[in-house]
């Protein structure tokens, strides 16, 4: 399947606006790819930009985000380990994060010397995860195809501060994965209030569509099911 015609089939089942998004490590760029329109504040707003076109940041572009760098897996430099220091102790100084939960964020393992990011559709290469915001309805059908609203299933993954930790998260248990982000995330990127993030691992894309279409297939039979039974009791 190739990335438009995975990316068709996703903005079609959920209805999504915008579409998805999806990047890639490597350690270089296809030949014509540019670099990023502009610089950051955070490793999170290279998601946004990406909706507009493909492009390669590499590691240092996302320097301006000390927990965005780690969590992508990328080498620290001293100034910016010293950074990342300050950051963290001034978090668990306002009580947003305990001290035992900073060596305890996720990271990605594999260390790469930047990202490919762009529109799932329009991405050159195949995705290693793909990205895409959800409302609470686009997010309850996300969550049954994903598995995780079988009361059977143990392996529920939903994540919080920071929601880049969702990345690493979704392509280490190669499971699709929900955030319900970070003030961080909704600072930078500008997503509105009501909107949750997916990431679902590249590996795990065909597979999750077909679930997904047949959740979407599912919820509609039972929603003409309740709409005839509310129909019959108001009448």
């Amino acid at each position: 399947m190739t990335n438009q015609t995975a990316a068709q089939r996703l903005t079609s089942a959920l209805a999504l606006d915008p579409a998805p998004v999806a990047l890639t490590f490597t350690d270089a760029p296809p030949e014509g790819v540019a670099g990023p329109a502009h610089a950051v504040t955070s490793a999170c707003a290279f998601w946004r930009m990406a909706e507009q076109g493909v492009f390669y940041a590499p590691a240092e572009a996302h320097d301006n985000c000390p927990i965005g760098a780690m969590v992508m897996g990328f080498p620290l430099t001293e100034p910016l380990k010293a950074q990342l220091g300050e950051l963290v102790t001034s978090m668990c100084d306002c009580t947003y994060l305990s001290p035992e939960e900073g060596d305890k964020i996720p990271g990605i393992e594999a260390s790469a010397a930047g990202i490919l990011y762009g529109p799932l559709a329009d991405l050159p290469t195949a995705p290693q995860v793909v990205l895409f915001w959800l409302t609470p309805r686009q997010a309850m059908l996300y969550n049954e195809a994903a598995g995780t609203a079988n009361w059977a299933n143990t392996n529920i993954l939903s994540t919080g501060r920071p929601a880049c930790a969702a990345l690493p998260s979704a392509i280490s248990s190669g499971s699709p994965t929900i955030s319900w982000g970070c003030i961080g995330m909704r600072t930078f990127t500008d997503i509105p209030d009501d909107r949750l993030l997916a990431a679902v691992p590249g590996a795990r894309l065909d597979a999750f569509l077909d679930d997904l279409e047949r959740t979407v297939a599912a919820n509609q039979t039972m929603k003409t099911f309740y709409e005839g039974k509310k129909a019959a009791l108001t009448a």
